[in-house]
Order: structure tokens, then sequence, then C-alpha cells
């Protein structure tokens, strides 16, 4: 099972658990949670009091950030972001390899995109999340209410080795399979 962040569906003979929206912790609280989360379509309840608690934590919709993106991502700036959950069947391993645009050899790519993560300089923290190569968005989502956030991870040089890695160039990912 893996999620394909960026996306409201799987690719190849993957099956489609469920698609949904991206939620997580606004981006610039100090006690936020660090992983996204591919919120279902149509969320069930257990038992619950309506209303806004203070002593609670939130989830909040996500938003693409890339308005000086390269490529197609530009055009998702402010967006709402789609997720998929996806079954492989046969496969017993799914991993993100960062800094890569093909798996290695023996794997199987389930999709390749660009590794992204909250901006360096918010509270939040955040995982690093491969984010889909062709973006989509979620139908009406395009508010710039903030949230969870997807800002590209470029490369840092000084303690990250420079070369082979480039300092200031957005680093690619692929989800892959075994």
């Amino acid at each position: 099972v893996y999620t394909r962040w960026g996306s409201k569906s799987c690719s190849g003979d993957a099956e489609l658990v469920h698609s949904g929206y991206v939620g997580g912790s606004y981006f610039n609280n100090r006690g936020a949670a660090v992983e996204p989360l591919c919120l279902p379509r149509n969320p069930q309840w257990l038992w619950y009091r309506d209303g806004m608690e203070n002593e609670r934590a939130y989830v909040h919709g996500a938003e693409y950030k890339t308005h000086t993106s390269p490529g197609g991502l530009r055009g998702v700036h402010d967006q709402d972001v789609p997720c998929a959950v996806c079954l492989k069947r046969k496969r017993f391993v799914v991993n993100m390899f960062p800094a890569r645009k093909n798996c290695y050899r023996g794997w199987t790519l389930e999709y390749r995109g660009y590794l992204m993560a909250g901006r360096w300089n918010h509270q939040a923290a955040t995982s690093y999340t491969c984010v889909d190569a062709h973006p989509e968005a979620v139908h009406g989502g395009y508010e710039n209410r903030n949230g969870y956030l997807f800002y590209h991870v470029e490369g840092l040089c000084g303690s990250l080795k420079c070369p082979p890695y480039a300092n200031g160039r957005e680093l690619a990912c692929v989800v892959c399979s075994k």
C-alpha cells in the first residue's frame, strides 16, 4: 500500500483503495503533527461533539506553494492537493527514493515526482513527500487558505556534498515497488 500524493488515481495495475484530500497540521503551528494524511472523501464519525475545542489537534487542508516552480507545478500554486491510496498486489515493498527520476534495477516505477516539504522557516515540522510530477488539484480548492503546505525541496551545498548535488536545484523523487 502506498499513497500517491498530488493525484486522484493510481498508475498501472495498482488498485485504488480510496481517493481523497491531503490534510495536515497548519504550517506555522509549533505543536503540529509531522505527517500529511490522505483523508477520504466520505468521512465516518464515531461519537462527537460539534464546535471547536482548545485542547485538540486540528487537521487543515493542504495547498501547493509552487509559484516559482519549474515545469507544470507553477499552474497549481495555491490549489488544494488530492491524493490516492493505492494497493499493489504481489509487491512486498514500496519505497520513496529521493533525488532519483528512475527506480533502481529490479524495482518497478509506481510514479515519479518532485520532493516537497514545508518551507525552511515555518515553525511546523513536516515530512519529505514525493508529489506527482503531473499534479492535479481538488476541484474548487483555490482560495489560498494555507494549512499544510508543499514547497519544492532544493539542495543546499555545505554539509550536502556538491557535486554530485547542485545548490538551489529542485530534487526529483520516485516511488518504486518490489
